[in-house]
């Protein structure tokens, strides 16, 4: 279960990300973030963006236009 919900649809990169920066620094380390994003590129810019900061990405799904990721704060 996640710590906290971040809903970043209806925003273009980099806001997604920017917010998902932000908001995990209000959960503390072990805890998830479940963020919901609709851009189009927002599978690639996750990814990317948990390997660059070495966040864990526990899950990545696709419903339609709808993207949901759960990262781990590892830091």
């Amino acid at each position: 279960m996640a710590a906290l919900m971040l809903d970043t649809k209806g925003l273009n990169c980099p806001l997604p990300i920017l917010k998902t920066k932000k908001t995990l620094k209000d959960i503390a380390v072990g805890e998830s973030l479940e963020v919901f994003a609709t851009d189009p590129s927002s599978d690639r810019d996750f990814r990317a963006f948990c390997r660059s900061t070495g966040h864990e990405l526990l899950e990545a799904e696709n419903d339609g236009d709808v993207f949901r990721f759960l990262i781990k704060r590892t830091k």
